[in-house]
């Protein structure tokens, strides 16, 4: 099975994982850092939430090229201006496009929200 497919069998959580910055995320993240080497995702959405605090929902969205770079973007809502943006000169992770949500201080898949 594909990693999207067994990503979007997720729905809801049992249990909370706290990051060192205080974010909590769910058994989905946590799934998808492991499977996917990223828990480098969680250390980056981290990092961003003391400038925006003001920003209770965020959608995040990671891009993976084929020349091994990478984009990695938040906005507030669809349609809405970028508001965090960083590139990755080198990146494996294993999703060409992938789009998740941090809700009030918790880091879900879409499909848990």
């Amino acid at each position: 099975m594909a990693l999207e497919d067994e990503l979007g069998m997720f729905c809801g959580t049992e249990k909370w994982y706290k990051h060192f910055t205080g974010l909590l995320y769910t058994d989905g993240v946590k799934y998808l850092a492991e499977k996917a080497g990223a828990y480098w995702l969680i250390d980056l959405v981290g990092s961003y939430q003391p400038r925006l605090r003001m920003v209770p929902f965020q959608i995040w969205r990671v891009e993976a090229h084929d020349d091994r770079s990478g984009l990695v973007q938040m906005v507030e809502d669809t349609n809405m201006p970028v508001l965090v943006e960083q590139r990755l000169p080198y990146t494996d992770f294993p999703l060409k496009r992938f789009e998740f949500y941090y809700v009030d201080g918790v880091m879900m898949l879409k499909s848990e929200y």
